[in-house]
C-alpha cells in the first residue's frame, strides 16, 4: 500500500512538473499542440500547459548579431570597395518567427543576410566613393534598416541597426594605387617644401654669419690700422727725438738702410754717377 502511495505521489509530481514552464526575462515562448501554435506572447513568469500533449518553444528576445564576411560592391563611379558590416536584430513576433524560420536562429541569419547585402549593394551603387566613405554613411545605414525591415516583415523579426565597420579598397584596385601615389606625392611636396625652407634658413644664417665675419674683420683691421698708425707715429716721434740731436748720423743711418735694401738679394746692379749723392758715404768711408 505504501509503495502504491509513493508511486502515486511520484506520478503527481511528474505530471505537475510537466504541466508548468517558466519564461525568463530574456525569453519569449510559444505553446504548441501537435505542432500547431496554441498561444504566443508569454510574459516572464510561471505558466501552465497540458502535459504530454502541449510543448513549449522558447526564443531569445534580446538583440542578436549577424556578423557577415566583407562583401565587394561597386560605387556609382564603378570603383570596387570592400564593405564589412554587422546587423543588429531581434525577435518581435514569436509566432511569425516560428512559421517562417522554424525557430532556427541560423536559418534566420541566412535569410536576413542576403536581404541586407542586396540593400547595401543598391545603396552603394547609387553613391560615389567619397559619399560611401565619408558623409553618406549614416543616411545610407538608416535607409538600409528601413528597406530590410520592409523585406523581412513576415519573418517576425526587427532589424534594429546596420553598422558599417569599415570600408576598404581592394588590394588590386587602381583606386588604391592612385590613393597611394597621391599620398606619396603630397608627402613629397611637404618634404620638398620643408627642405626648401630649411635651405633658405641655412642660407640666411650663412649670409648673416658672413656679414658678421666681414664686420668683425673690418673692425679688427680698422683697430689694427689705428694701433699701427699710433705705433708708427710714436716710432717716428722717437726717431725724430733720437736723431734730432745729430742730423749727420741720421743721414748716415738712412743711407745704410738704402744700401741694405738695394743690395739685399745679392743680385742687384745699379748704374750711378760716381759723384752721386747716393754714393757719398761709400766714397768717404773714412
Amino acid at each position: 500500500m505504501r509503495s502504491m502511495a509513493t508511486i502515486l505521489v511520484a506520478l503527481l509530481v511528474l505530471v505537475g512538473a510537466s504541466s508548468t514552464f517558466v519564461v525568463s526575462e530574456a525569453q519569449t515562448a510559444l505553446l504548441l499542440q501537435f505542432g500547431r501554435i496554441v498561444k504566443s506572447g508569454y510574459q516572464p513568469g510561471l505558466h501552465f500547459k497540458l502535459p504530454l500533449i502541449q510543448q513549449v518553444r522558447r526564443f531569445d528576445k534580446r538583440v542578436l548579431t549577424l556578423d557577415s564576411a566583407p562583401e565587394r560592391y561597386l560605387t556609382s563611379e564603378k570603383k570596387d570597395v570592400n564593405v564589412d558590416f554587422v546587423v543588429k536584430w531581434r525577435i518581435v513576433d514569436a509566432a511569425k518567427y516560428y512559421i517562417a524560420m522554424a525557430g532556427d536562429e541560423q536559418r534566420a541569419q541566412q535569410r536576413l543576410g542576403p536581404i541586407v547585402k542586396e540593400g547595401m549593394r543598391t545603396a552603394i551603387n547609387s553613391r560615389t566613393l567619397q559619399q560611401v566613405v565619408a558623409s553618406a554613411r549614416s543616411d545610407m545605414t538608416a535607409g538600409l534598416v528601413l528597406g530590410a525591415n520592409r523585406a523581412s516583415q513576415n519573418f517576425g523579426v526587427e532589424i534594429i541597426d546596420v553598422r558599417i565597420k569599415r570600408v576598404d579598397l581592394p588590394e588590386e584596385s587602381a583606386v588604391l594605387r592612385s590613393v597611394y601615389e597621391r599620398m606619396r606625392s603630397e608627402r613629397k611636396q611637404v618634404a620638398d617644401s620643408l627642405r626648401a625652407e630649411g635651405e633658405e634658413a641655412a642660407e640666411r644664417i650663412r649670409a648673416e654669419a658672413r656679414r658678421e665675419m666681414q664686420v668683425i674683420k673690418a673692425e679688427a683691421y680698422r683697430d689694427a690700422q689705428k694701433t699701427r698708425g699710433e705705433g708708427d707715429g710714436q716710432a717716428a716721434k722717437i726717431y725724430a727725438s733720437a736723431y734730432g740731436g745729430d742730423p749727420e748720423f741720421y743721414a748716415f743711418y738712412r743711407s745704410l738702410d738704402a744700401y741694405r735694401e738695394s743690395f739685399k738679394d745679392g743680385k742687384g746692379v745699379l748704374l750711378l754717377d760716381p759723384e752721386s749723392e747716393f754714393l757719398r758715404y761709400l766714397k768717404n768711408s773714412k
